[in-house]
């Protein structure tokens, strides 16, 4: 992955976190949280679809449509996973 693609990546991502945030709401650290959780989900899914030569939407080398469903799980999930973990104490 070059550089201009992993930046590329990148603004996708934080794109995804912030709309995410957007939706649901929550503070400064909660934005972070999203961002984070849509930069490793993103990027996490395109390096697995680069491996296994899955292709879905690319964009030089950024598979777009492979990364956003990688970022829209780990957003679905980490907010899940961090909903019930407060919901408990």
């Amino acid at each position: 992955m070059t550089i201009p693609s992993f930046l590329l990546a990148f603004v996708i991502a934080s794109l995804y976190g912030a709309l995410y945030h957007l939706w649901r709401g929550g503070g400064p650290g909660r934005i972070l949280f999203y961002l984070v959780l849509a930069w490793f989900g993103f990027l996490g899914a395109n390096f697995l679809a680069t491996w296994q030569a899955w292709h879905l939407l690319p964009i030089g080398s950024v598979d777009i449509g492979i990364g956003t469903l990688g970022a829209l799980i780990s957003l679905f999930l980490g907010d899940w996973l961090a909903l019930t973990n407060t919901e408990q104490e």
